[in-house]
């Protein structure tokens, strides 16, 4: 039986109605670069937050459990005082002076490091390996926003090292000899990565204003993400 011609039951041939066609609604992609801060500021603070988790570094080394854990906390040291001299080089080559491009964020980082600082080695190894993994991830989305010539050394700075897999080592064999410890330093982790997020907020809006929260949700979504691979790394709950 065809269907062509066929008539409703009142008489009225059937219609078949174009669909109309799917609104596409744009996803604007919010990148880190579109609120990139003045140069002198970005390597300021970028320099700045090195240079104290070089120092609380230092201080950890001191409570390290064992020789071990004494040389892995003495070479995430070393890394992180090599970006730190990479980023001071950068603004020296800008013409500025570290020391001024630094000291407006020395108040603000300092009461980071006061209050992620961790009661031992333990807690201390694990401020950094969040702390530098997310801040890291930070500067280096940050630096899309510079001139090539910029970014490209800075990321090169940034990224250099491999503190991570020492850390996951140390750590991750701590909890093996101390399954207690995992609770702990789960429970450290998650006011870590509050506390080292309003930093990275503080860095994305140092020069923008227009950073508002709604905006940058999916990038923070995306941080999280990373930190949460960091903390199962180490058979943490995040």
């Amino acid at each position: 039986m065809s269907w062509k011609g066929r008539r409703s039951q009142r008489g009225v041939p059937s219609i078949q109605w174009p669909r109309p066609a799917s609104k596409v609604v744009p996803v604007n992609r919010v990148e880190l670069g579109d609120f990139t801060p003045d140069l002198d500021v970005y390597l300021g603070q970028a320099a700045y937050l090195e240079l104290s988790l070089f120092e609380a570094l230092g201080r950890a080394a001191v409570s390290a459990p064992h020789v071990r854990a004494q040389r892995t906390t003495a070479r995430v040291a070393g890394s992180t005082l090599d970006r730190h001299r990479g980023l001071l080089a950068e603004i020296e080559r800008t013409g500025g002076d570290p020391t001024l491009s630094m000291d407006p964020h020395r108040e603000a980082v300092d009461e980071f490091r006061r209050r992620t600082q961790g009661a031992d080695w333990h807690e201390a190894i694990l401020a950094s390996y969040v702390a530098a993994g997310l801040l890291n991830d930070v500067f280096v989305r940050l630096a899309a926003g510079l001139s090539a010539d910029h970014r490209d050394r800075i990321v090169r700075v940034l990224e250099a090292g491999d503190d991570e897999s020492a850390i996951v080592a140390e750590l991750s064999a701590a909890i093996e000899d101390d399954p207690q410890l995992a609770s702990r330093l789960a429970l450290w982790g998650r006011r870590l990565v509050g506390d080292t997020l309003l930093v990275a907020r503080a860095a994305i809006s140092a020069s923008h204003e227009s950073a508002d929260d709604e905006r940058l949700e999916p990038v923070f979504t995306e941080l999280v993400a990373a930190h949460t691979r960091r903390m199962d790394a180490l058979g943490l709950t995040a």
